[in-house]
This record gives C-alpha cells, structure tokens and sequence, in this order.
C-alpha cells in the first residue's frame, strides 16, 4: 500500500491562498491548486475538503491577517489621523507585482457580492471590527483638536472603508504606488479641523 505523501498544511493552506488571491474562485481550477500546494488531489480533499471549503478558509486566513494589519497600522501612533494615514497608506505596495494583486477580501465582493451568505458572514466579522475602531480613532482625533468636529464619526468610519477598497481596486487595476498615495492623502485632509 502506497503511503500518502506529507505535507505542511499551513504551507499548502498558504499556496492556495496566493493563487485564489491572484485568480479569484472562478478562474481557480483544481489543477492550479495541485500544482500551487505541490500536493495531489486526494491530499487536497482529505486535508481541505472541496475547492470551495479550501477557498473559504483561505479568504478566512487572509481577512484575519490583512485586519491585524490594518488594526496595526491605525493603532500605531498617538495622532488618530497619523494611524488613518498609515492605515490607508500601508495598503500601497511599492512592489508593483504585489499591488497589482489588489485586495482578496475586495476580490471577493467583486466576484460574488452579496449573493453568497458565507462570504457575507466572513466579510461582516472582520469589517465591523474595522469600522469599530476607525470609528473610535475619528472620535479620538475630534477630542484633540485633529479632525473635524462636524464630521459624523461613523460616516467617516464608512468613507475610509470605501476608501480602502477603491485604493486596494485602484491597485488591482495598475494604478501606480504615487496616484495611489495621492488618493490616500487627499482623503486623509478631508478629516482635518479647517
């Protein structure tokens, strides 16, 4: 009896997720999972399930850490707009190949919408988290003189998410590392106490 061939799932998990990241579900076959993970077929049904289990655990993994990011990056400095700024600015890749992958999660809403209530749900646990904090961050920058005082906070929350995802399908598109951060700045002074 042939013993199956080991493997790092994590690793592979990785593999797959790069290659849904820079395909998207549809245009993703099988094959090009296989050949990714470097693994065989009956390996990736044993350890993942379908295509679709392993595509949903992939956006999972990558939602999770692209938000540990971004809560990173907002709360990294004392100035709430200085965390905005980094947060939006960090989502620019100067690597080009990199940036031009776009964002998974805004990949996802492209491909799918709303039409599918499991990426809905993945989408909603990371997002209102985000907009949470970018929410408080707004308040805390209008407590110290930073952003606008007539601004309405969670509108704001909801401008910079849109935001992130228009930078992150500016980037998709080819948009270069300098419009991209030009966008970014332009929205951060929207914010600021005239």
């Amino acid at each position: 009896m042939v013993r199956p061939r080991e493997f790092d799932r994590d690793e592979a998990l990785d593999c797959a997720l790069r290659v849904f990241w820079e395909k998207g579900y549809a245009s993703t076959s099988t094959d090009d999972l296989l050949a990714a993970m470097n693994i065989g077929r009956q390996s990736l049904y044993n350890a993942f399930g379908d295509k679709r289990k392993l595509y949903l655990e992939a956006l999972e993994r990558y939602q999770r850490d692209s938000t540990a990011g971004h809560m990173e990056r907002l709360n990294s400095t004392a100035s709430p707009l200085g965390g905005i700024e980094a947060l939006l600015l960090g989502l620019i890749a100067e690597d080009e190949s990199i940036r031009a992958l776009g964002c998974m999660g805004v990949g996802a809403v492209a491909e799918f919408g709303a039409a599918d209530p499991e990426l809905v749900a993945l989408r909603s646990k990371v997002g209102s988290r985000l907009f949470r904090r970018l929410a408080e961050r707004i308040r805390e920058g209008q407590a110290c003189g930073e952003v606008d005082p007539t601004i309405d906070a969670r509108e704001a929350a909801a401008f910079l998410q849109m935001t992130m995802q228009g930078i992150q399908l500016g980037a998709r598109a080819g948009g270069d590392a300098r419009s991209l951060r030009v966008l970014a700045r332009f929205a951060i002074n929207r914010f600021r106490t005239r």
